[in-house]
């Protein structure tokens, strides 16, 4: 956390605060808009958890090319405004009655299309903003402000949906995006104008596309993640549908349940450096996502009794898997790329990681309809279990240093 001396990192780290904080009411508030304001069913509820990822798959691959030519800090802050403006419409329609699982859907897709920019962006500005030798650091400091978002975000927004109902409860989030955007306008650290390129978008993306693939390690961490990806977003939806419908638990209970990821993410960031050093970096990604797997088989069998504890811990568990992996693998994506690559790797593997998700909210939907909520929870459970065999079936298995060529540069 000594980087919060640094002025500039701490708008960054501001804006993400403020950012990450709207998004965690996100996570409950437009699914419960759908669950609870409009009833609309198992599959509505699963095609809007596709619409939410959607633009991944759409727009992945050309955003980044695109990052990589323009201000990625300029890229941040109109990506905040647009959306803002794009979820400030939904208390709007609901305070004048004219709120559908269209519109809903309409949002989701323009907000996955603008925090594709804004991800893409913001990844590859850290390696400008603190250099590359505090990579670690930095991804460490704002893994810390996503788990203390989780920690609080989805019980406080529980509550917010509860008392000022959810599509109101958005109007936090919409006042997150623009405390973001404020911050990131704040920063003094300018890049250089990028020099306008006449190459072609196409070869430029595939450009991006041939290092993710080429490199054998980005290409199993990529598989690796995805697969985890996929099975996850199909179990997500049908939690919301089991705790909120079939349990009939309030959303300020399912927030303080969920917050408990939030805790398992804390716990995950500051013990991040001593288990990389134990186990080495390899090996720290698939013990990360392999030991909480297991826990998923929790969720077909969770009841509104003791059984909601068991989906605290698997909560936790998770939390702080997600975080020990993400700064490991995160870290050495940006370490390993050239800079002018940057924003073309960041988008090649968010297009993939996150182009299984839509898939998976799909497949969860539609599975939803026809086994049974519970019965999908089972099969999402099962597929789990198998993301960290991209991992362990590789030289990362044992690797304890991660190989940073030469030509990654200073």
């Amino acid at each position: 956390m000594s980087l919060l001396r640094d002025r500039d990192f701490r708008g960054l780290f501001l804006a993400d605060s403020a950012s990450q904080a709207g998004a965690q009411i996100l996570v409950l508030a437009l699914p419960l808009v759908a669950v609870s304001a409009l009833r609309v069913s198992e599959f509505e509820v699963g095609l809007l958890a596709a619409c939410q990822t959607l633009a991944f798959v759409l727009i992945g691959l050309p955003a980044g090319a695109i990052v990589d030519r323009l201000r990625k800090r300029v890229v941040m802050v109109v990506a905040d405004w647009a959306r803002a403006a794009a979820l400030a419409s939904v208390p709007l329609a609901w305070w004048l009655d004219a709120l559908t699982i269209h519109q809903l859907y309409a949002v989701a897709l323009v907000l996955g299309v603008f925090t594709v920019f804004f991800d893409v962006a913001y990844q590859s500005y850290l390696p400008h903003l603190v250099g590359r030798e505090r990579l670690v650091a930095g991804n460490s400091s704002l893994e810390i402000v996503r788990t203390v978002a989780q920690l609080g975000g989805p019980s406080a927004g529980g509550y917010l949906i509860q008392f000022l109902t959810a599509p109101f409860a958005l109007s936090v989030t919409v006042a997150g995006f623009a405390w973001s955007a404020l911050c990131l306008g704040r920063i003094r650290k300018r890049e250089e104008r990028q020099e306008a390129r006449r190459g072609h978008l196409g070869r430029e993306i595939a450009e991006g596309v041939r290092f993710v693939l080429g490199h054998p390690l980005l290409r199993r961490i990529t598989a690796c993640t995805a697969t985890s990806n996929l099975f996850s977003a199909m179990a997500f939806p049908m939690v919301l549908l089991l705790l909120a419908r079939e349990l009939g638990l309030a959303a300020g209970t399912i927030g303080l349940l969920m917050a408990a990821g939030g805790v398992g993410g804390l716990a995950g960031a500051l013990v991040n450096a001593r288990i990389a050093r134990w186990l080495g970096q390899g090996p720290t990604m698939w013990v990360a996502i392999a030991l909480p797997a297991p826990l998923t088989f929790v969720l077909p069998w969770l009841q509104a009794d003791w059984r909601l504890l068991l989906f605290g811990l698997y909560e936790f568990c998770v939390g702080a898997s997600v975080v020990v992996y993400n700064v490991t693998q995160l870290s050495f994506r940006q370490a390993i790329t050239p800079e002018p690559l940057l924003g073309r790797m960041n988008a090649t593997i968010r297009f993939v990681v996150w182009g299984t998700m839509p898939l998976g909210g799909v497949i969860g939907g539609v599975l939803g309809e026809v086994i049974g909520v519970r019965n999908t929870l089972l099969v999402a459970a099962l597929g789990a279990c198998l993301a960290f065999l991209w991992l362990v079936t590789s030289p990362l298995r044992s690797m304890r240093e991660l190989p940073v060529p030469a030509s990654a540069g200073p």
